[in-house]
């Protein structure tokens, strides 16, 4: 994949010629010694809860053919050094013991988190894709998921994986890129100022996405505007001859067509759109159908995500598409793919009923989505609800607005958290009948609650934030295939 060499030249090339370095390469990189392969270069990086400088010893035996760790950390023990070649850099150049012929290769640097991260961009670099960023507070991943379906049936692509989104993640996409990719998708999420202009400078996108701008991640950036001016980052970030995609139906996003040199195509169903979406038709898990209007052209279409509100995530794939020259025949047939990943995937669960397993994270936007999916749906509703995290001062509000909009769609209520609590507080206000509701405090307590009571016909949504381990539910009521 490249070499010790090239490795090192990210930060300036020794002052003589290194035969050693030149002769080493890695396969790839592991930031994790669980999956590690053999060749790899192991990257060492502190964590909240676990530092990867403890698990250098695991890695190398894992097969790695080197690590690179940071300057000052106690790696002997882990590592004979004696047996290593030690490459660290001094600020002005690369300081080299160790015999040439040494088994492995330690590389030391001041932070291994930007060393990784100017690995990547130099990766990036080397080739010609066409690089598309998406960002936005809800629809990231659908939006994603969507555009690799559509172009993945015309083109070799690369797309970032799980919540691959982030300064860590980007970069390990991008460390996947090869020659044959004509295209990468990366999601860029952000909890503050900066963070999607680093990753933007490191993928160098020509086409931006933003969804939209809501109250998810509000506690730790304060205020709509500040996360609004967070995501305006990436169309701030795209070249003269790149392209932004924007909701037009969204104040806050449609204002940063003012901040990008890029030109800019407005997507949604209001008439100001550049591609406008109308007749939107639910059916319920088969998908929705929907009109699209681009210029005096009109197309008709079907895309196999279920909720009519993934409308918006479609017309923005479709805005990349066309940019990228394909046709409306070649859209179609990728809005159908059945590959494109499912956040909200139904399951057979005990007793006959199926669950909407949407249990990756949760917004009030997000609920209200997965709701309204909801209510398109024949069958008794069930929803299981729980806490909403990083909503600030927009908290209780936020629960309280999902109260409200789950007493209006579904027939059994369950919450699971503190917070959640005003969920139920809310609904039983807004007329839901209190024996209805069911507040819970433990994961068992809602699962023993429901096991029970499901019958054939109940569409049981499951949600909530992603600490709220909610898939335990989904697990421990999900009926085994056979």
């Amino acid at each position: 994949m490249f070499t010790l060499a090239e490795l090192l030249s990210i930060y300036g090339k020794p002052a003589t010629k290194d035969a050693a370095a030149e002769g080493v390469s890695f396969g790839g990189v592991a930031v994790d010694s669980r999956s590690c392969r053999p060749g790899d270069l192991f990257v060492a990086l502190p964590g909240e809860r676990r530092d990867g400088h403890d698990f250098i010893a695991a890695a190398l035996a894992s097969g790695c053919r080197g690590a690179m760790a940071r300057s000052g950390k106690l790696v002997a023990a882990q590592c004979d050094v004696l047996c290593a070649r030690t490459y660290e850099w001094s600020g002005v150049g690369w300081r080299v013991e160790g015999p040439a012929d040494a088994p492995t290769i330690l590389v030391l640097v001041p932070d291994t988190l930007a060393a990784l991260q100017r690995l990547a961009a130099w990766w990036r670099s080397r080739f010609s894709p066409q690089v598309i960023g998406v960002t936005g507070s809800v629809g990231k991943s659908s939006t994603k998921e969507l555009l690799a379906a559509i172009l993945a049936m015309h083109m070799p692509i690369l797309k970032s994986e799980r919540s691959y989104n982030n300064e860590i993640g980007l970069p390990l996409t991008l460390l996947a890129l090869r020659e044959e990719h004509r295209a990468v998708i990366v999601e860029m999420g952000t909890y503050g100022p900066g963070e999607i202009a680093l990753l933007a400078e490191i993928a160098r996108p020509q086409i931006g996405v933003v969804t939209n701008v809501s109250h998810s991640h509000l506690e730790r950036m304060g205020s709509l505007e500040t996360i609004a001016r967070c995501k305006a980052e990436l169309p701030a970030a795209l070249p003269r001859d790149g392209l932004a995609v924007l909701n037009g139906d969204e104040p806050l996003v449609r204002a940063m067509a003012t901040v990008t040199p890029a030109s800019v195509c407005l997507y949604g169903l209001g008439p100001e759109c550049h591609l406008r979406g109308s007749q939107v038709q639910s059916h319920g898990l088969a998908g929705f159908s929907f009109r699209v209007q681009e210029g005096s052209e009109a197309h008709s279409l079907h895309c196999a995500l279920p909720g009519r509100h993934n409308v918006y995530n479609a017309l923005a794939a479709i805005a990349v598409a066309r940019h990228l020259g394909l046709s409306w025949e070649e859209i179609a047939a990728g809005l159908e793919n059945p590959q494109a990943h499912l956040r909200l995937v139904p399951l057979p669960a005990v007793g006959g009923a199926t669950l909407l397993d949407d249990t990756y994270n949760a917004s009030p936007y997000s609920c209200r989505a997965a709701l309204d999916l909801l209510a398109e749906l024949s069958g008794r509703k069930v929803a299981v609800l729980g806490d909403m995290y990083e909503l600030g001062t927009f908290e209780e509000e936020g629960h309280r607005r999902v109260g409200r909009w789950a007493a209006a769609v579904v027939e059994e209520l369950h919450t699971l958290g503190p917070r959640a609590r005003w969920i139920a507080e809310e609904a039983v206000a807004s007329g839901m009948p209190a024996e209805r509701v069911h507040p819970a405090t433990t994961h068992e307590e809602v699962i023993q609650a429901l096991r029970g009571r499901l019958r054939p016909g109940d569409v049981v949504l499951v949600k909530g934030s992603r600490a709220m381990e909610m898939e335990r539910i989904v697990e421990a009521l999900r009926r085994e295939e056979r």
